[in-house]
């Protein structure tokens, strides 16, 4: 009967929340209804990633699970620079990262730490993830700081954005090269190895190799949909609300995009295979910096609107704050709940300040 209920949810909730978009219901109610049908899809999402990282591993299943997860993300955020709307840009990319870094990652670590006490995965990732995020901050900092302390001309400003955003696109390539090609083993997660604990093997999936990739698909353009439809209804229910443009570009738009990663993250921390929770969480935020912003600079030349990449000092202490308690907990290999909790924290200290400003 639950097997049965899932799925019925699932097409309910979408459909509905199809309806009331192209029906103009009342904000509120869409709002609700596509925020409870975007539950459901990213549980599709997250089942259908996980049984392709069955087949394809579980640090390119992580991968696949970031970029698809992203994928809805990179949808609205291209509009919204069509739109010319930057500044929500910007601050739903600075909540896609503290959101990964903080709110998914410790949810994922609470989750799987209160049920496996201590979790381990591999060393020399979570080192590298943490260089490759402190590298995301100083390309975020640094144009900020010659940009804002210098008067450069329009010309400079577009020259330096398109720089910088060119070699954060090359560097995140060749990260892929290096974990996924020349470096696959050395990164490779230490469950894959054989060391679960007693009891924790994995069962077989549910769906064969090419139904969990045509799933997989299917879930990403669903999510993609119910995003931009819950998005749609964000500035009626903000206003209704009080909500400031920052806070709902920071968090609300954030949570909404991320929905998949939350989902997905915290399943497989459950099964105790923290390292591709880790993937997710991490692999997602370093994605937004060093791939899907810089990516938004170009496109929105092609709209002929340039974006630069300068981000403002509340949205880059955000950011960095976010990194550095993240590399903090994450630098030794192993997790457990009260350090999950520790992420929680810093976000809801993060959330009240973007809600008061």
């Amino acid at each position: 009967m639950r097997k049965f209920a899932t799925p019925f949810l699932l097409i309910l909730f979408f459909v509905l929340s199809a309806i009331g978009h192209f029906a103009h219901w009342p904000a509120t109610l869409e709002f609700i209804i596509s925020a409870i049908a975007v539950i459901f899809v990213a549980g599709f999402l997250g089942k259908a990633t996980e049984s392709v990282a069955h087949y394809a591993g579980q640090r390119l299943g992580g991968f696949l699970n970031a970029t698809f997860g992203n994928a809805a993300e990179l949808i609205i955020a291209i509009l919204l620079v069509k739109e010319g709307l930057f500044d929500m840009v910007k601050a739903s990319i600075t909540g896609s990262i503290i959101g990964n870094l903080l709110l998914v990652l410790g949810a994922s670590l609470l989750a799987g730490g209160l049920k496996h006490k201590v979790q381990k995965y591999n060393l020399a990732l979570a080192n590298m993830s943490g260089s490759l995020m402190i590298v995301a901050i100083i390309a975020l900092f640094v144009p900020a700081v010659f940009l804002q302390t210098h008067v450069l001309h329009e010309e400079d400003r577009t020259t330096l954005s398109l720089v910088v955003a060119g070699i954060l696109i090359a560097a995140y390539l060749l990260w892929l090269v290096f974990s996924m090609i020349t470096h696959k083993s050395y990164l490779a997660d230490i469950t894959e190895d054989g060391d679960e604990l007693p009891g924790e093997h994995e069962h077989d999936p549910a769906w064969s190799r090419g139904r969990s990739i045509l799933y997989l698909i299917l879930a990403t353009v669903m999510v993609a949909f119910v995003s931009e439809w819950l998005v749609h209804t964000l500035d009626t229910f903000s206003a209704k609300f009080g909500l400031s443009e920052l806070f709902v570009g920071a968090f609300v738009v954030a949570i909404v995009g991320n929905a998949a990663e939350h989902s997905a993250a915290i399943m497989l921390a459950l099964k105790n295979k923290i390292g591709a929770a880790v993937e997710i969480a991490v692999g997602s935020s370093l994605q937004i910096a060093l791939f899907v912003a810089p990516v938004l600079v170009f496109v929105s030349h092609l709209f002929g609107r340039p974006m630069d990449i300068v981000f403002t000092v509340i949205e880059l202490a955000a950011i960095g704050v976010s990194v550095f308690i993240a590399k903090s907990i994450t630098q030794d290999g192993q997790t457990n709940w009260y350090e999950g909790l520790l992420l929680l924290a810093v976000y809801a200290i993060l959330g009240v300040s973007f809600y008061l400003v």
